[in-house]
């Protein structure tokens, strides 16, 4: 049976056997310091991140794993977290959302449209979704329920796809 311990600060992993027998190994660490930002306090799911709070902590970390958290402001201000953010964490880049454009309940414009036919209604979301989210719309004239895209502009494009 062996046991192996490390010690990350001196860069050496001792193995001691069953006969208890202790043989160091030193080992090359490859890790950066790279600054990252962190919240100065928890954000919530749900909130919108604004360039105020933020500050910027180094982190030792493989310059190769640094591209899955939040590097500058750029890639933060105006996202929504997906899940709680602790104060002084890095933040990961998929713990962020766009804003949604369309929310649950409040009426859209709902268009189809065929060569030059366009035709437009109004519609209720049963569901929030930004821009290229495929969502379920109740039609408020008809009552019928379709599915279609949320485009850019915040309406919802119906019919053939």
């Amino acid at each position: 049976m062996m046991k192996v311990a490390t010690y990350s600060a001196k860069n050496i992993i001792r193995i001691v056997a069953l006969a208890g027998c202790v043989w160091p190994f030193a080992f090359a660490a490859y890790a950066d310091r790279i600054a990252f930002l962190v919240p100065s306090q928890i954000i919530y799911p749900g909130e919108i991140i604004g360039g105020t709070g933020l500050h910027e902590k180094y982190f030792t970390i493989r310059a190769s794993a640094a591209g899955q958290y939040v590097l500058s402001s750029q890639q933060l201000v105006g996202k929504v977290a997906r899940r709680t953010l602790l104060p002084g964490q890095p933040i990961l880049v998929n713990a962020l959302n766009e804003p949604d454009l369309v929310e649950r309940g409040v009426p859209v414009a709902l268009v189809y449209s065929t060569g030059t036919l366009v035709i437009t209604a109004k519609g209720s979301p049963m569901e929030a979704g930004h821009a290229g989210d495929f969502i379920k719309v109740r039609n408020m004239d008809s009552g019928i329920i379709v599915s279609g895209t949320v485009l850019a502009d915040g309406s919802i494009q119906v019919g053939m796809q």
